[in-house]
């Protein structure tokens, strides 16, 4: 392992199989190597359909890759991710990794303060002081107050997008990846996001994010241009 990285993607393959139409199965990544630094943001580009999101769900865990590595550094220790039990990938999640997607997924009637301060409360850090945190947070993303006691799942796209980004950024995640963060949300919230990403990234969070919004482009250090069925590299 690098002295300076953080996370290494090394010779990653994914393919997805299709059974519901006669098994096709087709590569999306091919011989994908990446390495990321404290205090780096790593943009991915490629076109539509060339597996930006898939990569990132690979890192987070979400999709089993079919060969490669992900290393991490998990508090002291190197883990590489795929090997993982469940149990160990919880652990990586909830202190070394955090991810905000396009979509917010809760259980219904379940408050947005407290949808928000999960990953906290989880970590047990003190009901007060975790409502706080995340109440300073929406403030800043302009979330109504009348808003915090009611469950997301009535709110907007952009609402629901912003209760997701304060989940993710209500803890010092040494590591944060991002799905097109600011997709749903309006000119003046994507402005207060790039600010709060640029004070995380500057503080030493690591990010790999999609980002199609040029404003939030000008927090990245590099850029790494996934192409179909061909290794990916940096540009």
């Amino acid at each position: 392992m690098r002295n300076t990285s953080i996370l290494q993607v090394e010779n990653l393959h994914k393919s997805f199989t299709l059974h519901q139409q006669g098994g096709v199965n087709f590569s999306v990544l091919e011989s994908v190597w990446l390495n990321l630094n404290p205090g780096e943001c790593i943009a991915l580009s490629g076109a539509s359909g060339t597996g930006k999101s898939t990569l990132i769900r690979c890192i987070y865990g979400n999709y089993r890759v079919d060969s490669g590595s992900i290393w991490l550094k998990h508090q002291a220790d190197w883990v590489n991710l795929p090997k993982l039990l469940p149990h160990e990938l919880l652990a990586v999640r909830q202190k070394t990794i955090g991810y905000v997607s396009q979509f917010l997924r809760v259980i219904p009637r379940v408050p947005a303060l407290q949808v928000a301060a999960e990953p906290l409360l989880e970590m047990g850090i003190d009901l007060e002081i975790a409502y706080r945190r995340v109440k300073e947070l929406f403030t800043r993303l302009n979330l109504p107050e009348r808003l915090w006691n009611l469950s997301p799942t009535t709110f907007s796209g952009g609402e629901k997008q912003r209760v997701n980004i304060v989940r993710a950024l209500s803890v010092n995640y040494p590591i944060l990846l991002l799905d097109e963060p600011t997709s749903a949300l309006d000119a003046n919230n994507r402005q207060v996001v790039m600010e709060l990403l640029e004070e995380r990234r500057l503080e030493g969070c690591a990010m790999i994010g999609i980002f199609h919004d040029q404003e939030l482009k000008s927090i990245q250090n590099s850029q790494f241009q996934i192409n179909p069925s061909k290794a990916s590299s940096y540009e």
